[in-house]
């Protein structure tokens, strides 16, 4: 297998109306897939999400990070991806989520590190545009003088990677550590306003409404690697559907920790 660069890629754009967690879990599953038995060209998915909901690394148990009656309280549901990585603090006004579906050969002979680095450049590049001073911070954050913006994950299937970024654009942090155990350990003895501060979202960065920083990042993107608008195949949205079902929603899939 060649090293392949994004210009040899002719990559295309999927922008979907709102979805629920479980669905989104399930079609980074799908397209993975796709892209990586070569049913599908390398696709940018910027995601819409139809309901809050806290998103699990394939790693972590569930205990250790949710509270799950809290959780409960607050109408927020409780999903593992595929990738590793720790939880997200998912709310769909608050937060800018995108996955890119790569064949391997993007990232051939790379450590994870610079796996990450090279994933997240044109990001960081669309930030730049935007007033924002932010670099890539190892293992799988991006941040800025102000504080964390985004963390990211990678997992690798078949043929290809999936590499997906969650963003805050606005957070709750009060309710955020009302629901996520980590962030209570590490911020007991700061209280709340530093949790606030430890992520410095992209509002109060830029000031610009959450369609606008999404808009600058599509077209960075378009104009650094190419950009065709694209959308979810019948196929791969009822497989995705069926997925979330039997599998993404299940109390099975969420409990387990291989």
């Amino acid at each position: 297998m060649m090293r392949t660069e994004w210009h040899d890629h002719d990559w295309q754009l999927i922008h979907a109306a709102p979805q629920s967690p479980s669905l989104h879990m399930a079609l980074d599953d799908v397209l993975t897939h796709e892209v990586g038995a070569g049913h599908r060209k390398p696709t940018v998915r910027i995601w819409e999400w139809a309901s809050p909901a806290v998103v699990i690394g394939r790693f972590q148990s569930l205990r250790n990070e949710v509270d799950a009656e809290a959780a409960q309280r607050h109408g927020i549901e409780v999903v593992r991806r595929i990738s590793g990585g720790g939880a997200m603090f998912i709310e769909p006004g608050n937060t800018i989520t995108y996955s890119i579906y790569a064949p391997l050969s993007l990232i051939k002979d790379m450590s994870f590190q610079q796996a990450y680095a090279f994933m997240d450049a044109w990001v960081i590049e669309a930030l730049g545009g935007l007033g924002i001073k932010a670099w890539y911070q190892p293992l799988n954050d991006i941040t800025s003088e102000g504080g964390k913006i985004a963390g990211a994950a990678q997992a690798h299937r078949g043929g290809a990677v999936l590499h997906h970024v969650t963003m805050a654009y606005d957070i709750d942090a009060a309710k955020m550590l009302d629901v996520l155990r980590i962030g209570r350990e590490k911020l007991s003895d700061k209280g709340t306003t530093s949790a606030a501060k430890r992520v410095d979202p992209l509002r109060s960065q830029t000031g610009l409404p959450r369609a606008a920083v999404i808009e600058r990042m599509i077209a960075t993107f378009r104009r650094l690697h190419g950009l065709t608008d694209d959308t979810l195949r019948a196929d791969e949205l009822a497989r995705a559907e069926a997925l979330a079902q039997t599998r993404f929603g299940s109390a099975t899939w969420l409990a387990d920790v291989p």
